[in-house]
């Protein structure tokens, strides 16, 4: 083996842990991503909404908790809605590129 394929192989070897794959990745891991954090909080945000709808209508809730919640679930989703116009308008941005 001549010191060129020797250094490559070194070189290889060395770069090899940053393109490994992080552990637990494609497993349901118990410290999610940001993303998934993100959308569990919006998830939460939604059947809190739902709960205080469902109360507010068998008279358990009064009207301005009623009215928070369909706010901050309105907001919640405004918000998912323009993060994922947002990635879209990316892709699309990506597919207008020349190779």
């Amino acid at each position: 083996m001549d010191v060129k394929s020797a250094l490559a192989a070194q070189g290889y070897a060395a770069t090899r842990p940053a393109t490994q794959p992080k552990a637990g990745l494609g497993e349901a891991a118990a410290d999610q991503s940001d993303f998934g954090q993100v959308a569990s909080r919006l998830e939460a945000t939604i059947r809190q909404g739902e709960e205080t709808a469902l109360a507010s209508m068998t008279g358990k809730a009064d009207p301005h908790a009623l009215v928070e919640a369909l706010a901050q679930t309105e907001l919640a989703v405004e918000t998912a809605v323009t993060v994922r116009n947002k990635v879209v308008e990316a892709y699309q941005e990506i597919l207008r590129m020349p190779v």
